[in-house]
């Protein structure tokens, strides 16, 4: 995990991105969130910040593979910073986990996503294993 600004920018000074000030925070953001969030959460943790300059951020950083970005079958994407010190690949990967409820998406990093074997000629470049169901929280609360 990165912890210092200094360190921060040392991570994406060594995957060719020049630190500045919204790219840091972006990714500060999604270190301390400890799971996947979408634009808008984003938006909602940097309310200075413009939704446009996020999202080019964003993309910028999966660019150069700083963060992956997660489909959770809600139509959204989610981005979650890549703790590697190489490129994010498929077997840095975990499984993730979509609250119907309350619409979160949790990381399972101790859950390692099933090894698919490809057919001859085909290169995997990333895979996506989410399970759906309700989050510890929502199902109390539906038990109740």
């Amino acid at each position: 995990m990165v912890n210092s600004e200094s360190s921060m920018s040392d991570r994406l000074e060594q995957r060719g991105v020049k630190p500045t000030a919204m790219r840091l925070l972006v990714f500060q953001e999604l270190e301390k969130a400890h799971r996947p969030l979408s634009l808008r959460e984003l938006e909602d943790r940097m309310p200075t910040a413009e939704r446009s300059t996020i999202f080019r951020t964003l993309t910028l950083l999966l660019q150069h593979h700083l963060v992956h970005a997660i489909e959770d079958g809600s139509g959204s994407l989610r981005y979650e910073a890549c703790h590697g010190h190489d490129d994010c690949t498929p077997d840095d990967q975990h499984t993730h986990f979509y609250c119907e409820h309350c619409h979160r998406t949790f990381c399972f990093p101790n859950t390692r996503i099933p090894q698919v074997a490809m057919p001859e000629g085909f290169q995997m470049t990333s895979i996506n294993y989410m399970v759906k169901g309700l989050c510890p929280t929502c199902s109390a609360k539906a038990t109740r």
